[in-house]
């Protein structure tokens, strides 16, 4: 049996949410399968729009969970269970409101940060060993402690512009993890693309 990869973008489903901060992992799934050629189909057993192929001699997996951000771990836990993937080859995007817009942080493991996205990955993983990539959101002008408003909110056009930059990046640095592996990918991509 060949051995797979997945990829799981997290957001929130719903055309309310399409455009929002939180999404940026939807994003970052939806370049791939775009650049890939692949078609998104739903599987409810998983909860999840899935899309698969092959990439760089890799099965690969696309995923984006239908469960909400907060219990993404639900949807990416039954498909790596269901397809033998081991943690490490498990690569999890996410928006991260601590780092500037425009940053790019891929890692091999790490705390959740407060990311309840993460916290559910990890939770159904049992394992903080997976590696994941935190898109930088960058957090409100404002002194305001609830993030909700500004993560659930759509990008300006100014930062539209950077976002592009970012997930073009983003998706060479996927590329490069998925050929050369994560030290390399890291070493190339992360930062700000400014």
């Amino acid at each position: 049996m060949k051995k797979k990869t997945l990829i799981a973008g997290l957001g929130n489903p719903g055309k309310e949410y399409a455009s929002t901060r939180h999404n940026a992992g939807f994003m970052l799934a939806d370049r791939l399968a775009a650049r890939w050629g692949w078609r998104w189909r739903f599987e409810k057993k998983f909860f999840s729009e899935i899309a698969e192929g092959t990439v760089c001699g890799r099965g690969v997996v696309l995923c984006k969970p239908q469960t909400f951000m907060n219990v993404s771990g639900e949807a990416v836990g039954s498909l790596v269970g269901y397809q033998r993937i081991l943690p490490e080859d498990v690569l999890v995007v996410v928006d991260d409101a601590d780092l500037p817009l425009g940053t790019i942080r891929m890692r091999p493991e790490g705390s959740p940060g407060g990311h309840h996205g993460l916290e559910s990955v990890e939770s159904h993983l049992g394992t903080r060993g997976y590696p994941r990539i935190r898109l930088g959101i960058a957090r409100p002008a404002s002194a305001v402690r609830d993030i909700a408003n500004h993560v659930l909110g759509r990008f300006t056009a100014n930062e539209t512009v950077v976002l592009e930059k970012v997930l073009n990046r983003s998706v060479e640095q996927t590329e490069t993890w998925l050929s050369d592996g994560l030290a390399k990918a890291m070493n190339l991509y992360n930062g700000s693309v400014a």
